[in-house]
Parts: C-alpha cells; sequence; structure tokens
C-alpha cells in the first residue's frame, strides 16, 4: 500500500513537472509577450520576467520590441529636374504595440521595408537634385511622415530615417564640377575686380595728396629707392618721373621760363673766304670751256 502511494505521488510529481516544464516561460527585458488561447487574442501582454501558460491550450509569441535598423535598398528614379540618381537610406524603427504588430500585419518588417523603398522613389520624383545634395535634413523629415502614417497602423513607430548617398552619372559628375569651376572663377574675378577699385580709390587719394604737396613724391622716391637697395642688388633702376624734374625746376631759383614763340632766330655762320675763291675759280673753268652762256648787251653798227 505505501509502496503504491509512493508510487502515486512520484507518478504526481513527475506530472507536475512536466506541466511546469511546458507552462513555464520567461521573457526578456527587450521582449513582450502576446498569448493566444485557441487563437484568440489575449488581453494581457506578458511582461518581463517568468510568466506561465496553459499547455496545449496557449501559445506564447515574443516581440522584439528593440529599434530595428533596416538598410533600404538603392532606388533608382528620375528628379522633378530630369537627372537620374540612385539614393539609398537607412530607416530606424520599433514596436510600440506588440499585439498590433501581430495581429494587423502578418511580417512587420517586411512591410516596413517596401513602404520605405516605395516613398523613397516618391520622394525622388517630387524632389529637385539640389534638395538632395543639400537639403537632406527636409527630404529626412517628408520620408518619416510618408513611413509613419501607415506604421502606426501596424503598432510600428518609425524612429529615424537618413538618406545615406545620393549617387550620379558621370557626365553629371562633370557637368557639376565645370558648373563649380566656372563659379569659383567668377569669384575670383570679382575679388581682383573689387580689389583694383579699391586699390585705385586709394592710389587716388595718395595722388591728391602728393598734389598738394610735391614734396612727398621725393620722399615716396627715396624711399622706393632704400626699398631697392636693400636687397643687395648688383644693378639698381631708378626711374626718375617727370613730376620731379619739374618739382626741382620750380625750385631752381632765378630759372626764367623763355617761351619759344618769343626767341629770335640764330644766324647763320658766315662763309669762309677759301670757300669763296674756290667757288669763284670753279665758275670761271666751266665758262672757259663751255663758252660764255652771256650775250653781249651792246653791239657795233655795221658801216
Amino acid at each position: 500500500m505505501i509502496q503504491e502511494l509512493v508510487m502515486a505521488a512520484a507518478g504526481a510529481a513527475a506530472a507536475v513537472a512536466v506541466y511546469a516544464g511546458a507552462a513555464a516561460r520567461v521573457v526578456k527585458q527587450y521582449e513582450r509577450g502576446v498569448v493566444f488561447r485557441f487563437g484568440r487574442l489575449r488581453d494581457d501582454i506578458r511582461s518581463p520576467g517568468f510568466t506561465m501558460i496553459v499547455p496545449l491550450v496557449d501559445r506564447l509569441h515574443k516581440v522584439n520590441m528593440q529599434i530595428v535598423t533596416m538598410p533600404v535598398p538603392a532606388q533608382e528614379g528620375i528628379t522633378r529636374d530630369n537627372v537620374t540618381v540612385r539614393v539609398d537610406a537607412v530607416v530606424y524603427f520599433k514596436v510600440v504595440d506588440a499585439a498590433d504588430a501581430l495581429v494587423r500585419v502578418e511580417d512587420y518588417k517586411f512591410a516596413v521595408s517596401q513602404m520605405a523603398q516605395t516613398s523613397l522613389r516618391s520622394i525622388i520624383g517630387k524632389s529637385d537634385l539640389d534638395d538632395l545634395l543639400s537639403n537632406r535634413e527636409k527630404l529626412n523629415q517628408g520620408l518619416e511622415l510618408m513611413l509613419d502614417s501607415p506604421a502606426m497602423g501596424w503598432g510600428v513607430a518609425i524612429d529615424r530615417v537618413e538618406i545615406k548617398d545620393v549617387s550620379l552619372p558621370e557626365t553629371m559628375k562633370r557637368s557639376m564640377a565645370r558648373q563649380a569651376e566656372a563659379d569659383r572663377e567668377r569669384r575670383a574675378r570679382v575679388i581682383n575686380a573689387d580689389a583694383e577699385l579699391q586699390a585705385s580709390k586709394k592710389l587716388s587719394e595718395a595722388a591728391g595728396v602728393m598734389s598738394d604737396q610735391p614734396a612727398a613724391l621725393q620722399l615716396r622716391l627715396l624711399q622706393t629707392v632704400m626699398a631697392v637697395s636693400a636687397e643687395k642688388n648688383s644693378t639698381l633702376v631708378l626711374p626718375i618721373p617727370v613730376e620731379l624734374l619739374r618739382f626741382l625746376e620750380r625750385a631752381t631759383p632765378g630759372a626764367e621760363q623763355v617761351p619759344s614763340s618769343a626767341a629770335s632766330p640764330v644766324p647763320p655762320p658766315p662763309l669762309s673766304e677759301a670757300y669763296l675763291k674756290g667757288r669763284a675759280a670753279a665758275e670761271e673753268a666751266i665758262e672757259d670751256l663751255t663758252g660764255s652762256s652771256v650775250e653781249p648787251t651792246h653791239r657795233e653798227p655795221d658801216h
């Protein structure tokens, strides 16, 4: 009798152990447990820790509540300004309602991935190339709103959406490089022109000061000579401006300027006596050879 009781107790203990092993569940800190009893959803969501279910009756599904990082495959599209680009992104989302994530959608991860690809192509078609390259914050916010609206019905919240890279065709890259080079050259020319304008204004002011004080030009020339001679050059080129010569001419005492119109003509130098004798001898020799070239003015009458 006692032996039968002991065996019955051992059998009961074994049955309890098997039941406890089949009913015991452990839910981790980052998970939530959703229980289905005979296929019907139980209202109580099992919190992290040890929990029990009814074997063969209840079925426990664990849902990860951590933030999921999902890369979006590169999508090729045409922007609003007719440029073909390839854009890839990354989506950060998490489950906020474990029951809805299991009941309302078959695979919430696949659903979010497909929705992200569709929204990314839509964003590409609505944006310009400049917005994709320089105004990504605004596009990220718009893409997040497009994903968050349907995802809330699936028990999923979109935490963040980021556009990672924008791939451009090689021809477009070369065109943008030429455009950037032309823009830099334009800015350089504008800066040089502005510098020339400022320098011309300063030179004009300096010329005005030097015109009031002519000695300033001479002092400036001496400073230039000192600056050049300090380099120990073997050859010194010293330009002398005309203004300095005029200044020195005016500064010379007793200098009188005689106008060219009032100056008396200079008489030619007198001819020498030897020159006159030689000229007379040459004329006589020519007359002997050719005869007299002058006819007599008086003729005697015939008898």
